[in-house]
């Protein structure tokens, strides 16, 4: 979720639904470094809370320094992430880089830990490769160490985002530990994650890139898992009020041009299989200002109304 969990993306996350948000990984070395980039990764606002820093790295001194600096911001947990499995991070010795190096990454768990006062929580995959998989050793080398839970990717490192995730290893897990154990990979859908709730018995689950196309996935869920009813898609008129509190959350935490620029990784997400999208969202790159961005997407969101009330007027007619 590299430069997808900002502050403005987890804002509107946490206002559809969302129990607790984490930051995007935050690079110990860059923040041990004094980096004002990296350190700008930590910002929240209160309404966040519960919040969580998520850090990563492959030096146990770097790591312990990055704890120190992440706890002064007083967030209420701080993540350490195993499971990142991009080659760069994993060529440091980093991200699920750890899992081919057990001990290293126990002494890192156990050092972040020890250096500060609020809870702890990793986040790591089920093993380096299908030949390697050790997921429940590490659950039981995880509590020992006195983290508070961990949060399972339930594919190996070589899988990256490719076929299944195998949730059987949740039970099995969990089976291990005490702490709680919480489900990730690919849960798109809230009847996905209800089947996992029942299947697995875990004890949370972790939405990541099902929220980026549909952050109103939180809201669904727990609607469909309190009633067993799905929520209908949100209406154009939702989608277009999600984008403009979206997009001035950006400018808010970033500043115009920044916001605007950034925000633009956004437009495929939420303008998915609307009339016209393609074209509109090549328009939209060429903007760097708030009004012209938003005078533009209010234009869209007219001719969409305006196409679906014409299209509704036809087909009643054909149905006559």
């Amino acid at each position: 979720m590299e430069d997808v969990t900002d502050q403005a993306f987890r804002i509107v996350c946490k206002r559809l639904g969302a129990d607790i948000v984490y930051t995007e990984f935050v690079n110990s070395e860059g923040l041990v470094r004094n980096s004002e980039k990296t350190k700008k990764k930590m910002d929240f606002r209160d309404e966040e809370r519960p919040f969580g820093i998520q850090i990563y790295g492959g030096e146990e001194s770097s790591m312990e320094g990055a704890a120190r600096i992440a706890e002064s911001l007083h967030p209420d947990i701080i993540d350490i992430n195993c499971g990142c499995w991009v080659r760069n991070v994993v060529g440091c010795g980093a991200g699920s880089g750890l899992l081919r190096d057990v001990p290293k990454m126990e002494r890192i768990v156990s050092a972040v830990v020890k250096t500060v006062k609020i809870p702890v929580t990793v986040k790591t995959r089920i093993g380096w490769d299908a030949e390697s998989i050790n997921i429940v050793d590490i659950a039981k080398m995880v509590e020992q160490t006195g983290a508070a839970a961990m949060t399972i990717h339930c594919r190996t490192r070589s899988q990256a985002h490719k076929g299944e995730p195998d949730f059987s290893w949740i039970p099995k897990a969990k089976s291990a530990v005490s702490i709680p154990v919480i489900a990730n990979g690919s849960l798109e859908t809230p009847e996905k994650i209800q089947q996992v709730f029942k299947e697995t018995g875990c004890d949370g689950v972790m939405i990541g890139r099902g929220a980026i196309d549909n952050p109103w996935i939180f809201k669904q869920t727990k609607h469909f898992l309190a009633t067993g009813i799905v929520l209908a898609e949100p209406s154009i008129e939702e989608r277009f009020r999600l984008i403009k509190e979206h997009l001035q959350l950006s400018v808010e935490c970033k500043g115009e041009r920044k916001g605007v620029i950034e925000f633009r990784k956004h437009y495929t997400g939420y303008l998915k299989g609307l009339y016209g999208a393609s074209k509109v969202r090549q328009e939209m790159m060429k903007y760097i200002e708030l009004e012209p961005t938003m005078v533009r997407l209010l234009k869209y969101r007219d001719e969409l109304l305006s196409h679906d009330i014409i299209q509704s007027n036809s087909d009643h007619v054909e149905a006559a």
